[in-house]
């Protein structure tokens, strides 16, 4: 057993009255209402956070506008750059207080709070920085007809859209926050970033640190609270641009009221009921540990998570046996401890909702072949679980769990796959897994997600674009794909 001791600036940043992040500076919340953060491996509150009051949104905001408009505006694209990249180069100086401060407030397991949420945001900003200075428009030649001799020409400019209202999800506070205001930085807007009340306490610290990079007063801002903080900043005249990521039924929410407060941009990265499709020829021991990385990652509390698992049926009984067998083997427990492989969910409304999931499995008479159990300990703990089914419609292949539940079920062609796969309303990401290029590049057209992975699955790159199909979402991030939703295009026409 190796249990990380926390260090003295975790212990003190923690005990810190948290407020907000407005205008380069923390301050305290000036309402009365505080919201608690709980550490899902105990159930004991670590902290509390402000409820953010109007005048604090329309504070935060303000000072997005003006520097959007002053001091963010006059900073060379250049410059944008090297701020990110110093700030990227902070995050990892600062690597374990703020990996210690994620595993304390989220359950995600030590490892993966250094690995992906620090060391792969830190990737992506150093990405993000390297576009600051290659947002181009272009040139073109007009085919207006000239009466007199006179001539014309024209380009166009990409122009940042203005501020924008970042909302983060609990699952990966680091990562995605930084996703949302590195792709605001870059293309020269301006970032207000409201975190979840269940994991709000990196993104403040993150944005103490944007300030040392140099970051000027007011590009970055932090709002803190309950979800009716988001809504007050999708509907703020000051905000044009919202960029979720969450479930399906909270997006498509957040899209209407994007909406309906003028038209505002909305990029919605969204969940679903991403499917992963294991053909015959695939090894069992490796179609174990795809599966293992495509749905219990993080207790399978990521958006692209597997959930559906195919497998052809004559491979079926194999691997869910070596499966439950590995899954007995998983090590859960504090994810402090370096040693443990599965933690806890991240909070008791995510505990409640999948623990009826179970309990769904058991009202319906499916087949559990390891887990759907919730231990008797004190914090969220779940075993990870393993469900087959034996109908196409059964509600765990429908519904998102958002966790560490894989349904199985058996298919016998590969137009009865792609047809299963493609059934339901989402689209966000899929795997296929298979020792066959040729059979993976010909199914991979006609998949409906928008993401495609062969042989691996959840695995991100910044130069790869990200985002879903159908209910999935709308817009991209990553690759070059983010630079549309971030900026606008201002045609300009010269007659000469």
């Amino acid at each position: 057993m190796s249990i990380v001791t926390l260090l003295p600036e975790v212990r003190a940043f923690l005990a810190r009255e948290h407020g907000h992040f407005i205008d380069g500076v923390a301050v305290p919340g000036s309402g009365a209402g505080r919201v608690p953060v709980v550490n899902p491996a105990n159930g004991q509150e670590i902290a509390s956070i402000a409820e953010a009051t109007d005048a604090e949104v329309d504070a935060a905001v303000a000072s997005a506008g003006q520097a959007f408009r002053g001091s963010w505006a006059r900073t060379s694209p250049a410059e944008r750059g090297l701020i990110l990249i110093r700030l990227a180069d902070l995050l990892i100086a600062h690597r374990e207080e703020l990996a210690q401060i994620e595993t304390s407030q989220s359950g995600k397991i030590i490892q993966l709070s250094r690995a992906f949420e620090v060391d792969q945001a830190a990737a992506f900003l150093r990405y993000y920085a390297g576009w600051a200075t290659k947002i181009a428009g272009e040139t073109l030649s007009p085919s207006l007809p000239s009466f007199r001799g006179e001539q014309y020409t024209a380009f166009t400019r990409r122009e940042p859209v203005g501020v924008v209202a970042g909302i983060v999800p609990w699952n990966f506070s680091i990562m995605i926050a930084v996703w949302k205001f590195a792709s605001a930085l870059v293309t020269g807007c301006t970032s207000v970033v409201k975190p979840s009340e269940f994991t709000p306490l990196t993104i403040l610290r993150i944005a103490e640190l944007a300030a040392e990079a140099g970051l000027p007063p007011g590009a970055l801002n932090v709002v803190t609270g309950s979800g009716k903080i988001g809504a007050a900043l999708i509907a703020h005249p000051g905000i044009a641009k919202v960029s979720f990521t969450g479930s399906v039924p909270t997006g498509i929410a957040v899209g209407k009221a994007a909406f309906d407060a003028g038209l505002t941009r909305a990029t919605l990265e969204l969940g679903g009921k991403n499917a992963v499709g294991v053909l015959p020829d695939i090894d069992a021991d490796k179609a174990v540990d795809g599966i293992l990385e495509a749905g219990f990652v993080h207790q399978g509390q990521i958006c692209a998570a597997g959930e559906r698992f195919y497998v052809h049926r004559s491979r079926i009984d194999e691997i869910l046996d070596k499966l439950g067998e590995r899954l007995k083997g998983f090590r859960i427990g504090d994810p402090l401890d370096e040693e443990t492989q599965f933690g806890p969910l991240s909070n008791k409304p995510h505990l409640d909702k999948v623990s009826r999931f179970f309990a769904r499995a058991r009202e319906e008479n499916d087949s559990i072949v390891y887990g759907a159990e919730v231990l008797d300990r004190p914090g969220f703990f779940v075993t990870p679980t393993v469900i087959r089914v034996d109908r196409p419609d059964a509600a765990l292949l429908r519904e998102e769990t958002f966790g560490p539940i894989g349904t199985f079920l058996a298919y016998d062609e590969e137009d009865e796959l792609v047809s299963l796969m493609n059934g339901g309303p989402y689209g966000l990401s899929a795997s296929i897994w298979t020792n066959d290029l040729s059979k993976a590049l010909r199914l991979i057209p006609r998949i409906e997600a928008g993401t495609v992975w062969v042989n691996m699955h959840t695995i991100l790159d910044p130069a790869v674009p990200f985002g879903g199909i159908k209910a999935s979402g709308i817009g991209r991030e990553f690759g070059s794909a983010f630079i549309d939703d971030y900026t606008e295009i201002k045609s300009v026409i010269i007659r000469y």
